[in-house]
């Protein structure tokens, strides 16, 4: 069974993404700030993340920032936001992140997304 890690700040949209990919099979880590999502991604080691980009203590551009380049793992990041500013988007790619969505969105776009990576790895 494939991990997914969601580190997401709003209640009601993790508990929306932890629904969905449990009903597609996933074993899901839920993380509600990025420094739990550090520590659990260490421990844990998940197949995919799921992040915010604005989170409080640590951002999601933090995250993918400390598991491309300082951790130098592999594993696939799917970036969310509200706000869907280019300069962000642009610097997500260029720290290491594998997809970005613009909130809102749909489950089952996210769905997609997640499987494609994952069969990807």
């Amino acid at each position: 069974m494939k991990k997914i890690l969601i580190a997401e700040d709003d209640e009601m949209m993790l508990k929306a993404m932890e629904f969905k990919m449990v009903k597609e099979g996933y074993e899901v880590i839920l993380c509600q700030n990025g420094e739990i999502a550090l520590e659990k991604i260490i421990s844990e080691k998940p197949d995919l993340i799921i992040s915010d980009i604005m989170m409080p203590f640590v951002s999601g551009l933090d995250i993918v920032k400390r598991v491309k380049l300082e951790l130098a793992l592999s594993i696939p990041i799917i970036m969310l936001s509200a706000v869907g500013l280019e300069k962000t988007v642009l610097e997500a790619f260029e720290l290491g992140a594998d997809d970005f969505i613009t909130k809102p969105f749909s489950p089952n776009e996210l769905s997609i997304r997640v499987k494609r990576l994952l069969q990807k790895r």
